[in-house]
């Protein structure tokens, strides 16, 4: 069943309609949107409002997108159907809109049809009709009117009514010039009486002219005649004329009996587009109200109540809701939510203040959302699906008319009632969604009352009151109520399922706000208005002593609540400054700090870079120490010391562009021995071991002894070796004036192991290796590269060609084929 026309009527949805009715684009989409009635069935609703987006999103892809010149023509065609002839222009109406169907069909099936599936349906449902357009086009003119060459013999006619008419023409100007009869001529013109041409002749000069009379002025003076000579070319043209038109009617017949055979595929044609267009309409009135899609809501009336549910989960929520009615630029929003932790919200406040705006925005955008339409606020906006949408909102009267106005609302209020307990009246016939009562017999409803339990005395109209909420909590429907009555504000704040809402109003101007607090109850503000008003204090203190001491106290409850709602409210609103700030902050700062991190990786980039540089150098440099070490005969300890000084600088090298780590906490110091000459300490900043030679205290440097080299370095770089046993308690010696200390002779295995080096680690790798191995004393090394794809053995046996290390090398033979080289090492 649809919604009662009683409750569109209250909440005006008519007049949405009609707003709806301005943004479509002909007559049978008009239609449509000004019988537009909300659904009652879940994927109906679902459907209408999917739509709706579709038509949204393709408007916005596509904004020049519209039905084109489409006519409602199924009055033309069901007349055309029943044997009817159709004018030249219905046809021509006809015809234009086959083509725009057509054009639209086309348009539409281009879409995506994961985008817009709702859309495409429609387009398919359009019937694929024969190119009956082309012909009509081809043959009725832009002014209604058959053009000549509509058939062979309409164009013979014509071209003879042409004949004929001139053939006339000629005759009477003839006549017209001839002395004899100009003489008798009223005036010398060619008229038309009766669809003949005739002269006008005076009617003193009747017997000069002879013919037929047609017609006479209106002072007897004139006689129209035709005259005899004319007789036969007038019978001729007209003969011809009439059979013109019998023509005419032969092809409009045809082209209607065409129509005729046509007329289901073309009343569907015009239905489909309506619906395609109406679908537009709503997209075009969302844009303009600014509206949002509504969630559907599975709320059902037995669903339990939350404690302390969130707002932003109610079935219905209407965020930033605005009437669409009222002017969107100055209309105040409402935020109002139901069926969380309460079900049934009782506003209460002065006049004027709201209360009745923030009810019927309730009930008209639930309306909306179930005719398909999108709901002026913002998202996220969430609703169900009423089978009953009941409103009783009406202005308070006069004191003459109080009881009339309670009877009304009580009349109302039992329907109601007895609606949702599927109980009529005695009598009569109440519409009731009986289908909607069979899951769980209770229907999904929304109920909202205006000045509940107003028009009768206070006490009683309370009680009253009361007794109706009880009673809608029991059917379990959501609403929203207003009224005066104090009492009923306490009951709301103890009664689970109904919760107190008030709008406010400003005492500073004595104008109402129009926002709307959920939580908290409204104030009467009667006492307040009258002072600001004027009203003299002593009338003002004793209206407030003659107050029950119940009632001051809860409005004196009343305005603790709401000074302490404001003070949160703005405290809230410092905090969320403050957080604002915080966040820009930290924004900053993280920028910052990517800045520098990024400023100080390009620094030791480049300084990774530089050093890499040297130490390429200095292996140059030792390349070619080794080529000169055959000819010049360099004694083998100065080329230990330059190697010495070459793994220094690597060391070096590799601590500067390391990356430092993490730290573990180190113990509590303790105060060491100040450093001395004779101290045994590691250079840390080329990871050498060496003897403190002299220290300068006023500089902070040192002289140490590493190796077979001096340096002097800063007191900060050096840290203190313990001593290790008198058989390696040195590992270099301190030159005497005739020796240099060498350093002890590594350990170095007789074989290497490379399986698994990758080509450009040969190099470096296998260069320090034959190094420690000449330095060992050893003749002979074994390189096992294995055999693979041969990569690395090619690698391996390149580098020892040219090393200056190598007398020769030949394969492993038994001891490993060519996966294994045997490297000779030259004699020092």
């Amino acid at each position: 069943m649809p919604i009662a026309a009683q409750t569109l009527t209250t909440l005006e949805f008519p007049k949405i309609c009609a707003q709806l009715a301005q943004h479509t684009a002909f007559a049978a989409s008009r239609e449509l949107a000004l019988k537009l009635t909300p659904a009652t069935v879940f994927a109906d609703v679902r459907r209408a409002l999917d739509l709706t987006s579709e038509a949204r999103a393709l408007l916005a892809a596509l904004p020049d997108t519209s039905v084109g010149g489409v006519r409602d023509v199924r009055p033309a065609a069901n007349h055309a159907a029943r044997g009817g002839i159709l004018d030249g222009v219905s046809l021509l109406e006809l015809a234009g809109t086959l083509a725009a169907a057509r054009a639209l069909r086309e348009r539409l099936l281009r879409l995506e049809a994961e985008r817009y599936p709702l859309l495409l349906e429609l387009a398919d449902l359009l019937p694929q009709l024969p190119p009956l357009e082309v012909e009509l086009f081809r043959a009725i003119g832009d002014d209604g009117q058959l053009h000549d060459h509509a058939s062979p013999e309409l164009a013979r006619l014509r071209r003879e009514i042409r004949v004929a008419f001139e053939r006339l023409q000629a005759k009477l100007q003839q006549m017209i010039a001839a002395s004899s009869i100009g003489a008798a001529l009223q005036e010398p013109i060619i008229t038309v009486r009766n669809g003949r041409y005739v002269l006008p002749v005076k009617a003193s000069h009747r017997k000069d002219v002879r013919g037929l009379v047609h017609d006479q002025s209106s002072s007897g003076a004139t006689l129209y005649i035709e005259p005899i000579a004319t007789l036969e070319l007038n019978n001729r043209w007209r003969e011809l004329q009439s059979a013109e038109g019998e023509e005419v009617q032969r092809i409009l017949s045809a082209f209607s009996q065409q129509v005729g055979a046509l007329a289901p595929q073309l009343v569907a044609t015009v239905t489909t587009i309506a619906e395609l267009d109406f679908a537009l309409a709503r997209a075009k009135y969302a844009e303009a109200l600014g509206a949002v899609a509504p969630t559907l809501s599975t709320w059902q009336p037995d669903q339990p109540l939350e404690a302390n549910a969130d707002p932003h989960n109610a079935p219905l929520l209407l965020t930033a809701a605005r009437h669409p009615l009222l002017d969107q630029a100055t209309v105040v929003p409402t935020t109002i939510w139901l069926g969380g932790d309460f079900r049934l919200l009782l506003i209460t406040g002065p006049n004027t203040g709201g209360k009745t705006v923030a009810l019927k925005t309730t009930g008209l955008l639930a309306l909306m959302a179930q005719a398909g339409l999108h709901v002026p606020a913002q998202a996220p906006v969430r609703l169900p699906v009423f089978s009953h949408i009941f409103a009783d909102i009406g202005d308070e009267q006069s004191i003459e008319q109080s009881l009339s106005t309670f009877s009304s609302h009580m009349r109302t209020i039992i329907r109601v009632l007895r609606a949702l307990d599927e109980q009529p009246l005695p009598g009569e016939v109440w519409e009731v969604d009986r289908w909607a009562l069979l899951a769980h017999n209770r229907p999904r409803a929304l109920v909202l009352f205006d000045e509940l339990g107003a028009g009768t005395d206070p006490v009683e109209g309370a009680a009253l009151a009361r007794a109706i909420i009880e009673r809608l909590l029991e059917l379990g429907v959501l609403g929203v109520a207003t009224t005066h009555y104090a009492e009923l504000k306490a009951f709301a704040y103890n009664t689970p399922g109904v919760q107190n809402g008030s709008v406010e109003f400003d005492l500073e101007t004595l104008a109402p706000t129009y926002r709307l607090s959920i939580g908290l109850p409204g104030r009467s503000n009667a006492l307040a208005i009258a002072s600001r008003l004027g009203l003299d204090a002593t009338l003002v203190e004793r209206a407030r002593t003659s107050l029950a001491r119940d009632d001051a106290a809860v409005e004196d409850l009343l305005a603790g609540m709401h000074r302490e709602r404001e003070a949160s409210a703005a405290a809230l609103a410092r905090a969320e400054e403050l957080r604002e700030d915080a966040a820009k902050y930290r924004d900053r700062l993280e920028q910052e700090w990517r800045t520098f991190h990024e400023q100080r990786e390009d620094a030791a980039a480049a300084a990774q870079r530089e050093l890499e540089d040297e130490l390429r150098e200095v292996r140059s440099q030792l390349r070619r120490l080794r080529e000169d070490l055959r000819s010049a005969n360099l004694s083998r300890q100065w080329l230990a010391e330059a190697e010495a000084r070459i793994a220094a600088s690597a060391e070096h090298v590799r601590q500067v562009t390391a990356r430092p780590q993490p730290q573990a906490p180190a113990p509590p110091p303790q105060a060491p021995r100040p450093l001395q000459p004779g101290d045994t300490v590691l250079v840390r900043s080329v990871g050498l071991k060496g003897e403190i030679i002299s220290i300068d205290l006023e500089d902070g440097t040192a002289m140490v002894q590493v190796g077979g080299f001096r340096m002097n370095t800063d007191l900060r770089e050096l840290s203190r070796e313990k001593q290790e046993p008198n058989n390696q308690a040195q590992r270099y010696q301190a030159p005497t004036e005739r020796s240099i200390s060498r350093p002890p002779t590594p350990e170095v295995a007789m074989s290497l192991d490379m399986r698994g080096w990758r080509v450009h680690e040969v190099d470096d790798q296998l260069d320090s290796y034959l190094n420690d191995a000449y330095l060992a004393g050893l003749h002979q090394v074994r390189l096992i590269h294995g055999k693979g794809s041969g990569a690395l053995r090619q690698v391996v046996r390149e580098t020892l060609q040219s090393h200056p290390l190598v007398k020769g090398f030949t394969g492993g033979g038994r001891d490993g084929g060519e996966g294994v080289t045997l490297v000779n090492l030259v004699e020092g």
